[in-house]
């Protein structure tokens, strides 16, 4: 059994918009589906601690529908997870084998978190395992190695795509391009010829999906490296 620590948002809001965001909930419990049916264990933190916001649009009808994600909104042990994470900043690289980043637009405005950077530049420096998913790689972008090189300088990654946060209709509120700036830092980022299909990417340790349909996958391939 491996212990996997995840990591969420704890931004509620878009800065220059009205529009509520934060957790895409199946990102999460697609997620914990597959690696604890597997038998790892999860811990679940977030960048204030405490409650963790839940983008509304990730519990709309169609989209709880998908993968099992109604099953577990409706699981109160499971939400109840949700309540009281442990900050960012009180967890150690040295108490895990690997690390998940989840997505959802909140992380666009909290995962520049200096303690995450370091948490993942650790996980790194151990060669254990980094993986996150569709906005969740925002995450990788501040994480440097020892010689100042980003993490994901020269690696292979994915992400939640321009032409996909067009068609979500929130490019105009996004902070920055997320595919852009993984490319600014060195990465080699590639995404599916379609939207919002899975895929899924995985260099030696380094393992990013494109896009909430891609949390399934993701998991897939951790599990895959945890054995």
């Amino acid at each position: 059994m491996a212990k996997i620590l995840i990591i969420v948002t704890s931004a509620g809001e878009y800065a220059k918009a009205g529009y509520r965001t934060g957790l895409w909930l199946g990102e999460l419990s697609h997620f914990t589906d597959v690696v604890e049916q597997a038998g790892h264990e999860t811990t679940i933190a977030s960048i204030a601690g405490g409650r963790v916001p839940i983008d509304p649009e990730s519990l709309a009808h169609d989209v709880l529908a998908d993968g099992g994600t109604a099953e577990r909104y409706a699981d109160r042990e499971y939400m109840d997870r949700l309540e009281d994470t442990v900050a960012v900043s009180e967890v150690s690289a040295d108490d895990y084998d690997a690390i998940y980043l989840t997505g959802g637009h909140g992380v666009m405005f909290d995962f520049d978190d200096e303690s995450l950077a370091k948490l993942i530049s650790d996980f790194d420096a151990r060669g254990k395992i980094v993986s996150a998913v569709c906005h969740g790689p925002a995450g990788l972008l501040q994480a440097r190695r020892a010689d100042g090189e980003y993490v994901i300088s020269g690696r292979d990654v994915t992400g939640f795509s321009w032409p996909e946060e067009e068609s979500a209709q929130r490019a105009d509120v996004v902070p920055y391009r997320l595919e852009d700036e993984l490319a600014d830092r060195g990465a080699r980022y590639s995404k599916a010829d379609d939207q919002f299909v899975e895929h899924v990417v995985t260099d030696k340790t380094l393992i990013t999906g494109q896009n909430p349909q891609s949390a399934h996958g993701v998991a897939r391939a951790v599990v895959d490296a945890l054995a």
